[in-house]
């Protein structure tokens, strides 16, 4: 199992360390080629404006919306804005991948992050230690996406649709190795469906 890590800015070492933690083999992804062969991709948090610029400069905008289309992909706050369909706040090019609509900066400044306990659809155990920094809120679901998260005040934070998965919040950040643990199953679903 070969999973990807978008690696143009954020957080991607931290994503690395938790998969390699779950024996997954884990690749810095920054040029179309190295999509190659992977099973799976993680786009993780940082500026999501910043992302963007440089994927559409290293021409990744379209081999990442051909990986996402048929591949397992998880967005990491910045990356769960990329997946989105909609932006409320933005005219940022997206994947648009996940039939979502995002509030992009929906806490406000960094100043403004907070950790809170999350009930999480999926997740055996106790409530996943959720980081939000400068994080965005789903405010629209569509299609066959779900949710799979909501804080106490109903603001959508974890959402999935098929082998797609959005989570508003910094897993990677935590030592809580769950939500990796999920998408690594999500990926191995994916690989057992390929044609032998």
């Amino acid at each position: 199992m070969n999973i990807g890590v978008l690696a143009l800015q954020g957080a991607f070492r931290e994503h690395i360390k938790m998969l390699r933690q779950l024996s997954a083999a884990a690749v810095e992804v920054r040029l179309p080629q190295q999509l190659a062969g992977l099973d799976g991709l993680i786009i993780p948090g940082g500026e999501s404006t910043t992302i963007a610029k440089l994927a559409a400069a290293y021409g990744l905008m379209e081999p990442l919306r051909r990986f996402a289309a048929i591949k397992p992909t998880w967005g990491t706050c910045a990356g769960m804005i990329f997946l989105a369909k909609a932006l409320e706040d933005s005219d940022q090019p997206t994947l648009g991948m996940m039939d979502i609509s995002v509030d992009r900066n929906a806490f406000g400044r960094q100043i403004d992050s907070f950790e809170t306990a999350l009930s999480i659809t999926g997740l055996g155990g106790a409530p996943f230690p959720a980081v939000f920094i400068r994080a965005p809120v789903v405010t629209a679901v569509a299609g066959d996406a779900q949710v799979l998260a909501r804080l106490a005040d109903g603001r959508i934070v974890a959402v999935r649709q098929g082998r797609l998965l959005a989570t508003a919040f910094h897993p990677e950040l935590t030592g809580d190795l769950r939500l990796h643990d999920l998408f690594c199953t999500i990926v191995k679903e994916g690989a057992a469906k390929k044609p032998a």
